[in-house]
């Protein structure tokens, strides 16, 4: 049986008890452990028959090829944790500004407007946001004839006569089309979740990914009026 063999057969093993990549000091064992058994095959070897140096060139050659993948799956590993560690810090630095997130859903308060928009591929002559309550009632923001492009619209809960509550939020258009829809919101705070995940709390929406924020608008009015006050 070849070094190779007996180490494939070891890792297999080692995999199944355990569910887990040998890494960090699994690896120098591993190295050892590969030491150890080519010096008892070239113990071991029939003095008739001996083995092909080829062979335990191979077998080192392998090991070698093992170390560097273990070592460049660590190094990725490690770029990784950097890259996300810096985009949290990134984004915490946003935290007070007003941010554009793509949601199907939106909470009003009864009294504040909520701006947002949604982006058509084709023209429309009959366009809507819909906001559906938990109730099933729906209340409608006629946009009216709307070329292709970015729509701009706001939602005025004591005009339209919402309540406050969650809804969940659609474009209605004429040509069939239903294209996303970007709510403004401030970005509240940002959360690094025990699995690695980054989430964002953003009003008027709540949780989002990151991959739902579409643009960053800059502070908020308050905040900027308080950075001001803070200066003088």
């Amino acid at each position: 049986m070849t070094v190779s063999s007996l180490l494939n057969n070891s890792s297999t093993s080692s995999s199944a008890s355990s569910g887990t990549s040998i890494t960090g000091n699994a690896a120098s064992e591993a190295s050892d452990m590969f030491t150890k058994l080519l010096v008892a095959q070239i113990q071991n070897q029939d003095p008739t028959n001996p083995t092909d140096p080829q062979d335990f060139v191979q077998q080192l050659t392998q090991l070698s090829q093992t170390e560097s993948l273990q070592n460049l799956t660590t190094v990725t590993s490690n770029s990784a944790s950097v890259l996300q560690s810096m985009q949290v810090l990134a984004l915490g630095a946003q935290v007070g500004s007003n941010v554009m997130a793509e949601t199907t859903s939106v909470t009003l308060d009864g009294s504040t407007v909520v701006s947002g928009q949604t982006t058509l591929a084709s023209s429309s002559t009959a366009t809507k946001v819909v906001l559906t309550g938990t109730d099933g009632t729906e209340y409608t923001v006629n946009l009216g004839s709307q070329a292709p492009g970015t729509v701009a619209f706001s939602i005025d809960p004591a005009t339209l006569g919402i309540p406050a509550g969650s809804y969940t939020i659609a474009v209605s258009t004429s040509s069939g089309e239903t294209p996303a829809t970007d709510i403004q919101g401030r970005l509240n705070s940002v959360k690094l979740a025990t699995d690695g995940s980054v989430t964002l709390n953003v009003a008027n929406i709540g949780q989002v990914a990151t991959t739902a924020i579409t643009a960053f608008n800059g502070a908020t009015s308050t905040a900027s009026a308080s950075a001001t006050q803070s200066s003088l």
